[in-house]
């Protein structure tokens, strides 16, 4: 017999989670965004701004330590999660303060500070992820992961670009200091966290001790193993444009401060937008049916990139708007991927469950961008483009073969579905 656990109060929990993905979001694309072209500006070498992309590897691996997380509160009077989020976060800003201090040039120092910051805010995007499969069902998830994608949307713009604006009109000290202020500031949500207990914490009853989190728990589920293959598959084809667009543009013609704009205004408009579109498409149409029209609409954004390259619509209009059409695609994808994820994530490990599925998409995305531009080389944009297109399509027919076969996804986060307790397949 399991124990009801009444969660927050609705809005009371959505403000949390905006609050927690945002306390990711700033130093993440501070690290990503704002930092190489300050590097280079500073006289870095390109061999050594190249070196940061290594920035990534603790986002990549973060599945090999979120059973630890699962398992184990770092502060336990603060609550299982809560112990690990408020600490993580803390050190991180503290980091970030750390690096006002050291010289742009010193690439090395920057480089071991920046990797410590990455792999603190991974470990908190475990905790933070476990906290909103806990709290977030049926009936919440898609606003839920609407909000989250919503705040990753403003990180891009907090980490990104306020910094690169920050850092021309008041120098690197006073910036990084002043970025390390507002990434303290989402903690002022924390108090509000409520915790439910995860199972075998009063949930799962009975005189039997639950299965340790682990990765070997999760691959033993079948649903679990399903949804590890969607996610290897859905957004196969997107980093063979991701890794090119830019270049694609640049080669067109574009300004580079057209581009910038470009990426800027469309995280926050068509990012925001789509997040809350993606989050009233699916209480209306099911989270399935959802993912399905996301990949078409997708394909067709691929089709435009390839029409495009190979001269049939030519054109600088076309391209930006397939750009910006893009962006908003790939928001609302993160909303509905993430509801799926969650609804696939087991309440006993929901951390680790949750990470493995989005590690397993990061990874396939980040191959995409490693070869795009050996292809490109290769065959040219419009053969690299049509390929990506190709691989779509067959991802959304793979997806769809997929999701028949769990059909609890089916109606999943539709106004007429029953409201669940966290999944726990």
């Amino acid at each position: 017999m399991s124990i009801s656990i009444p969660a927050q109060p609705t809005r009371r929990l959505y403000g949390v989670l905006a609050a927690l993905y945002l306390a990711q979001g700033i130093p993440t694309y501070l690290l990503l965004v704002a930092l190489p072209p300050l590097l280079r500006d500073s006289g870095a070498s390109r061999t050594a701004i190249g070196l940061f992309t290594l920035l990534m590897v603790p986002t990549v691996l973060k599945f090999a330590w979120g059973p630890l997380v699962d398992r184990y509160p770092l502060i336990r009077r603060l609550g299982h999660r809560r112990g690990w989020i408020v600490p993580t976060q803390l050190l991180v800003s503290a980091l970030i303060a750390a690096m006002a201090f050291v010289a742009p040039t010193q690439t090395v120092l920057l480089f071991a500070i920046a990797f410590s910051i990455t792999l603190l805010s991974a470990t908190q995007d475990i905790a933070t992820d476990g906290f909103a499969v806990r709290q977030l069902d049926a009936t919440t998830r898609a606003t839920g992961n609407a909000i989250q994608a919503a705040s990753v949307a403003l990180g891009v713009v907090i980490g990104g670009t306020f910094s690169l604006v920050l850092f021309e009109r008041i120098g690197w000290t006073a910036a990084l200091l002043t970025v390390a202020i507002l990434s303290l500031l989402p903690l002022l949500a924390t108090p509000f966290m409520r915790e439910r207990a995860d199972a075998g914490e009063g949930e799962a009853g009975g005189s039997e001790p639950a299965p340790r989190p682990s990765l070997r728990a999760f691959f033993a589920r079948p649903e679990a193993r399903l949804f590890f293959l969607f996610a290897l598959t859905f957004r196969a084809s997107e980093g063979l444009v991701r890794g090119m667009e830019g270049a694609y543009l640049v080669d067109l013609g574009v300004p580079l401060s057209w581009i910038g704009t470009l990426y800027g205004a469309a995280a926050i408009s068509a990012g925001l937008a789509g997040a809350t579109f993606a989050a009233l498409l699916i209480r209306r149409t099911g989270l399935a049916a959802t993912l399905g029209l996301l990949g078409l609409l997708r394909t067709l954004c691929f089709l435009v990139f390839s029409l495009s390259a190979l001269g049939v619509l030519p054109g600088l209009q076309v391209a930006m708007g397939a750009s910006g059409f893009q962006t908003m695609i790939r928001y609302m994808e993160l909303v509905a991927l993430y509801a799926l994820f969650m609804r696939a994530s087991s309440s006993r490990q929901p951390g680790t469950d949750f990470t493995i599925l989005t590690c397993a998409e990061l990874v396939v995305y980040l191959v995409g961008t490693s070869v795009a531009g050996w292809i490109a080389d290769a065959v040219g944009y419009g053969a690299l483009f049509a390929l990506a297109t190709l691989l779509s399509l067959v991802g959304v027919a793979v997806a769809i073969a997929i999701l028949a076969r769990l059909p609890g996804v089916r109606l999943e986060g539709r106004r007429d579905a029953a409201p669940d307790a966290p999944s726990a397949l």
